[in-house]
Order: C-alpha cells, then sequence, then structure tokens
C-alpha cells in the first residue's frame, strides 16, 4: 500500500479497490478510488490535460478489470490504439495491486481538445483491445472493442456486451484539485449475474431487461462523479449510500500502487537480443546507450558496447 495514501479515521479511503456484492439483486461489483499513486504516474509524463485526464480513467478502469486477477504474476492490460490525437494509451495491472500507464499523443493535435471530449474527438478511429494473462503460465485471452461512445466507460460496456454476453455498467470520473494540482480518478463496475440452471442458455436480452439489473441500475446512475473522486468520502459510505436498502456485502479491499517494471537487468536482456551494429546505431556522443522507459520516463544509461570476440 503507497505510503501516503490518504486515511480518513484509520479507513483507507484512496488507492484501493473494494470488491461488493449484492444478493438480493443477483449484482457484483467493485468500486475504486485512485489518488497519489495516479498522480505519481502522471507526474513521469508531462501530459497535457485531456491526454492526463483520459489516462487517469483507463487507470481506474484497469483498476476495476485487473483487480479480479487472485494469483500474483497475473496481468490486465487495457491498450487503446488510433491514428488520432492521442495514437497510443495503455494502463496495465500487474496482480496483486501494481499499475502502470502511458500515452503518446501528437502535440499539435491535441491543441484546442477540451478534457473529456469525446473518444472520436481524442482517438479517431481506433480500437480498445483488453488482454488478460491470468498467471505467467496460462494461455493469454484478449477481447477487442472500437472506440465508440463518449468515454471509456461506454467502450468498456461494450466490451461485456460483445465479448462476455454480460449486462455490466461502468461509472468512471476524474478530478484535479486546483490548489494542490492532485489527481484522483474514481470507478465503479456493477454486473447481473445469470440466474438459472447450471448449463442453462443464458438469454443477454432477457438479462438486461430483469428487474432486479433495472433497479441495480437505476440506483448506480445515481452516483456523481464528485463522490468517486472525494477523498473525505469512504467508499463503504458511497455504496452505502447508494445500496443501502438492499445490504450489499464488501469483501476485502485490494490495495493499489505505482507498479513500472523496467529494471536494468531486464534492459539487458533486450538490448541483447540486437546486433552490435545495431547497438553501435545506438550509441550516443559519449558512446552510451540510453534508453528511456515509457511507463515512468526514466533513464537507463549503459556503457559502450565491447564487440563480440
Amino acid at each position: 500500500m503507497n505510503d501516503e495514501t490518504i486515511r480518513l479515521d484509520g479507513v483507507n479511503v484512496t488507492d484501493l479497490v473494494l470488491p461488493f456484492q449484492i444478493d438480493s439483486l443477483d449484482v457484483r461489483g467493485r468500486i475504486t478510488r485512485l489518488g497519489p499513486t495516479l498522480s505519481e504516474v502522471l507526474a513521469a509524463h508531462a501530459y497535457p490535460a485531456p491526454v492526463a485526464q483520459v489516462l487517469a480513467e483507463a487507470l481506474a478502469l484497469t483498476s476495476l478489470l485487473g483487480s479480479v486477477l487472485r494469483e500474483d504474476g497475473g496481468q490486465m492490460t487495457l491498450q487503446a490504439k488510433s491514428k488520432g490525437a492521442i495514437s497510443l494509451l495503455v494502463a496495465d495491472y500487474l496482480a496483486p495491486g501494481a499499475v502502470r500507464g502511458y500515452a503518446q499523443f501528437d502535440p499539435e493535435a491535441i491543441k484546442g481538445i477540451e478534457p473529456g471530449a469525446p473518444l472520436e474527438t481524442l482517438f479517431g478511429e481506433g480500437y480498445l483491445a483488453l488482454t488478460v494473462d491470468k498467471t505467467l503460465n496460462t494461455e493469454r485471452y484478449q477481447g477487442i472493442v472500437s472506440l465508440q461512445g463518449a468515454s471509456l466507460a461506454d467502450a468498456a460496456g461494450e466490451y461485456f456486451q460483445n465479448s462476455e454476453q454480460l449486462p455490466s455498467l461502468v461509472k468512471l470520473a476524474v478530478r484535479r484539485d486546483g490548489l494542490t494540482g492532485e489527481w484522483f480518478a474514481g470507478g465503479m463496475l456493477i454486473q447481473h449475474l445469470p440466474h438459472g440452471e447450471t448449463g442453462g442458455e443464458r438469454h443477454f436480452a432477457a438479462e438486461q431487461q430483469h428487474p432486479n439489473w433495472q433497479h441495480a441500475m437505476v440506483l448506480a446512475n445515481t452516483l456523481r462523479p464528485e463522490e468517486l473522486t472525494d477523498p473525505s468520502v469512504s467508499l463503504e459510505t458511497v455504496l452505502w449510500r447508494l445500496f443501502h436498502q438492499d445490504e450489499p456485502r464488501v469483501y476485502d479491499s485490494i490495495g493499489i500502487h505505482r507498479g513500472c517494471r523496467c529494471t536494468r537487468e531486464r534492459i539487458q536482456s533486450v538490448l541483447r537480443q540486437f546486433s552490435f551494429e545495431d547497438l553501435m546505431h545506438m550509441r550516443e556522443e559519449d558512446g552510451s546507450i540510453r534508453v528511456n522507459c515509457a511507463f515512468c520516463s526514466k533513464d537507463w544509461v549503459f556503457e559502450r558496447p565491447q564487440e563480440k570476440e
């Protein structure tokens, strides 16, 4: 857990994901709020406001989705790729709670775009890919949807509808403190659990119209963005305000922290895959090779490569 995690009366209120379930509504869900961890990730690059906001949304969404992974080493990666103002956005989660992210953008194209602009304005035509590796030794799973809709929350909802046939609602919110410059992001995911005989055929359209699911969506849609991002209110309190009549059950929270995985050894192993001639082309004026980590912006410097005997 981040040492700077904000606490309220001894309870963590940021940099965590809180799983919950509402048995009476056949609903499961997760709610998250990021604070210092998010600010630390964004501080690695001088992102324009619209880029920083959508990357913050992506990190909140990745925390919601990735925290389902139970085994250490499981990984969930969100990648948006396009030919628009933001050409690449990556956020990933490594169990049990390490997140990182970065974005590539056209400085000229991003000018004049306001924070919170629709995905079409930010990205143009592109796709959103969600990739899951449950452990380092299991097969990779990937789902892809078009970058359509007003926000990443809309695109995520489309992903669940197309890939998992599971009625889902995603809420995301981002706020930057005008005085301190700190970033906060929050998110909530709720899903309707299929009810019926084991192995029976699932009817997605019918589940969407189920009274329990309709009731859960009505309540969830009363959630205000400031509630998701306010560090003075615990996530348990937010859930109680929304669903107290339906008695939600909460589980142990999952701590979130910044976790870039660049190391000298890891980068050296990559450099060893290049030929001596290629390495010579990478040299700086002093003969060294400098490698910059796209995630944390740290420079790794290696001495002049020696020709193999």
